[in-house]
């Protein structure tokens, strides 16, 4: 049995911080935080927005085209690192606000990396026959957990969720192959203290040895070629990374998905968030092959390559 996404979904928040509204508050500029990360805005959910909000909202869009009823969910996976409190989860708080009563949940952490966590994940209990449906969320409100003193790190991220429903598709679709790592030698490099600590070079040598190995290796796990592959979706952190991955596929600059300028590092809701947009503008049709590929804290990283389509 075959695993596949049948219906996505998402959430942005209305408030949207630019790089001018930046420059007034610290030592920074529009050019420096451009030139460096290819951000221009973000979106900044309210005090009173919490993290399940934001997962509900792209959650109910998911199911909703997926064109199932939320009671047909056999399993909610929520990937975020800014729950709204420790327990209980934020995958059990959406099974009670979407009325999916016949759904387990469990939170997944592994940072940025978590949404391909949380897809590999289902795919293992949709392909034995155990669970037919289950929605992946990806979700931050990583505005609470940033200091907006740290120049460093306050222009990189934003608030967002994207979600996914994922079940049995057709012969040759869906899921072709994954890769999933993690190195905790390197959890020194990002992690979080009261706020997000990151030593930046560290994290960007990293990411770019680690986005192009990774898509190298499930291209050839699935037995296809750099030339098979018609989108790449990369974790939107930093537009100099995500160049390194796309130059690592040799691939032209419109198979590439970019929703950093206007959302910032979302972390785990990035990958779905560009789904859905890339999906809505027509950009990934049916059959094409689709690369995701994402990093974070821990360090963790994961890729999945998919053929498109039900």
């Amino acid at each position: 049995m075959n695993a596949g996404i049948i219906g996505v979904g998402r959430y942005l928040p209305e408030t949207i911080v630019t790089n001018l509204d930046l420059e007034k508050k610290m030592d920074t500029s529009d050019e420096w935080i451009r030139s460096r990360t290819g951000i221009e805005e973000r979106r900044i959910a309210k005090d009173d927005m919490d993290t399940s909000y934001l997962a509900y909202q792209a959650a109910a869009e998911a199911i909703k085209n997926a064109g199932i009823a939320a009671e047909e969910l056999d399993l909610i996976l929520v990937a975020t690192v800014t729950p709204d409190q420790p327990f209980p989860t934020v995958s059990c708080m959406l099974q009670d606000q979407l009325g999916a009563k016949n759904a387990a949940a469990m939170d997944i952490s592994a940072a940025c990396a978590g949404f391909m966590y949380g897809m590999v994940t289902a795919k293992q209990f949709i392909e034995t026959g155990a669970y037919k449906y289950v929605l992946i969320v990806g979700v931050e409100k990583l505005s609470k957990i940033t200091d907006w003193n740290d120049r460093n790190t306050a222009v990189l991220f934003g608030d967002g969720a994207g979600a996914v429903v994922m079940g049995p598709v057709s012969d040759g679709k869906g899921v072709l192959s994954f890769e999933l790592g993690s190195d905790g030698t390197g959890g020194k490099y990002l992690y979080q203290d009261k706020y997000i600590v990151m030593h930046g070079r560290e994290v960007f040598k990293f990411a770019v040895r680690q986005m192009g190995e990774s898509s190298i290796n499930v291209l050839e796990k699935a037995g296809l070629s750099k030339e098979d592959v018609d989108f790449l979706i990369p974790h939107q952190a930093n537009i100099r990374i995500m160049e390194a991955a796309r130059q690592r596929l040799d691939l032209p600059i419109e198979k590439m998905s970019k929703t950093v300028h206007k959302y910032g590092n979302t972390s785990s809701a990035s990958i779905p968030i560009s789904l859905f947009e890339e999906i809505e503008a027509g950009k990934i049709k049916d059959g094409d092959v689709v690369i995701m590929v994402g990093f974070g804290g821990g360090l963790t990283w994961g890729a999945i390559a998919m053929r498109w389509g039900k």
